[in-house]
């Protein structure tokens, strides 16, 4: 069995409204100093030894990320 952590973010210069309020939120509480706020999707994958990162690859390209405005990391995990 292997374990895959997914890291999907926005590509640069792609606008997130998400992060964007969340920014907003954090001013208006009065936290200061946050020059940009950007929010993502953390997944984690398990699957047998026969899946390679090849195919993890695949899969984020065709559904787990919007490859046109999103970036993805893999990273295999103990």
């Amino acid at each position: 069995m292997k374990r895959y952590a997914l890291y999907v973010t926005g590509k640069k210069g792609i606008f997130d409204p998400a992060g964007k309020t969340a920014q907003n939120a954090l001013d208006n509480l009065g936290y200061e100093g946050i020059e940009e706020l950007k929010i993502g999707k953390y997944i984690q994958l398990t699957v047998d030894d026969t899946v390679t990162v090849e195919r993890v690859t695949e899969m984020c390209e065709k559904l787990l990320a919007n490859p046109i405005i999103e970036d993805f990391r893999i990273e295999e995990v103990g």
